[in-house]
């Protein structure tokens, strides 16, 4: 996320509590006016961050409460996540987790220090990002056939930045490998950062990066975007979707959703609920995201919950096929 993009944000949220364009609903009237802590179990500027500030401005104004976010970095995530699984389950207390919600159980099996179907509720599926399959501008290849075709002339050849273990990131990456049936060298980074710098170096061959991460040195030249794992997005339109380029079971996404405690009041998660879906659905949220690179979601919490399942099988079957461990 460069600077830019962080102005862009902030911009919009200042610009949204602002406004005051959120009328209270019936339902927030009468019920607990404490605020709402939305822990994210990363450092403060991260993608969960963001969706997290982005949508707690809003919900804050639909539910008549105010919603703060409480940044708990560490434990591959593993931290902030377990504090919200031990909170009470009174509605005042959520958090917004990404996609090692649902790599971290096949990643660390029973060393999780929770159970991540039965510690906690599903509240929303908020929104997803696009990944994006680049490479420095100098590798002779302009779409994936020729990449794939590269690294099949020379078994071996091909360098694959990684950057942190067991991130959607990284098993894009991984994911690729395994469905173009390469054989590449893993180059391990413990952030996306030095992973692009290093890409636009040429020291390493290939990357997936979130949108947000690279678009602009992707528009400056500095390196070529050759598809995207979910279909055609407006930030890069002449980018090809992996399917298109003849990969469809290559779309790892980050998403990013909304859960509480386990046993949440049915009243409660229908609350909150309901919160979530019409805070991303605003047409002023929803742009601001969409600006940024973010797909706005606002799912059920059925929905998600389906969802989380699906996931979580995915990352095991890729993480299992691909030998993974944990660092």
């Amino acid at each position: 996320m460069t600077r830019t993009s962080r102005r862009t944000v902030l911009t919009g949220l200042t610009g949204l509590a602002a406004a005051g364009a959120f009328a209270r609903p019936a339902w927030a009237q009468g019920q607990s006016q404490r605020p709402i802590k939305v822990i994210v179990p990363y450092a403060a500027g991260g993608a969960s961050d963001i969706v997290a500030r982005l949508v707690a401005v809003p919900m804050g104004q639909i539910l008549g409460q105010s919603l703060y976010v409480d940044n708990r970095g560490g434990g591959a995530s593993q931290i902030g996540t377990q504090a919200i699984a031990t909170s009470a389950p009174d509605g005042t207390t959520v958090g917004v987790v990404d996609s090692a919600f649902t790599v971290n159980p096949g990643l660390f099996g029973a060393k999780l220090p929770y159970d991540t179907r039965r510690d906690f509720t599903p509240i929303s599926l908020l929104a997803r990002t696009s990944l994006v399959l680049v490479v420095p501008a100098s590798l002779p290849v302009s779409s994936v056939k020729e990449l794939v075709a590269l690294g099949k002339a020379k078994p071996g050849s091909l360098t694959m930045a990684t950057a942190g273990m067991g991130t959607a990131v990284h098993l894009g990456c991984e994911q690729f490998r395994q469905e173009a049936g390469l054989e590449v060298v893993s180059v391990p980074y413990r952030g996306g950062g030095p992973a692009i710098m290093d890409l636009i170096a040429g020291k390493v061959d290939f990357n997936f990066s979130t949108i947000p991460a690279v678009l602009e040195q992707i528009r400056t030249g500095k390196l070529k975007a050759l598809g995207v794992t979910t279909g055609r997005v407006a930030l890069l339109p002449d980018v090809p979707s992996m399917a298109e380029a003849g990969l469809p079971s290559v779309d790892a996404a980050p998403d990013f959703g909304l859960v509480g405690p386990a046993n949440l009041p049915p009243d409660i998660l229908a609350r909150l609920a309901a919160a979530a879906a019409a805070a991303v659905q605003d047409p002023a949220t929803r742009r601001r995201m969409e600006e940024i690179g973010y797909e706005p979601i606002g799912s059920t919490p059925q929905a998600y919950a389906a969802h989380i399942e699906t996931m979580m099988a995915k990352w095991k079957h890729i993480i299992d096929l691909g030998n993974i461990k944990p660092e």
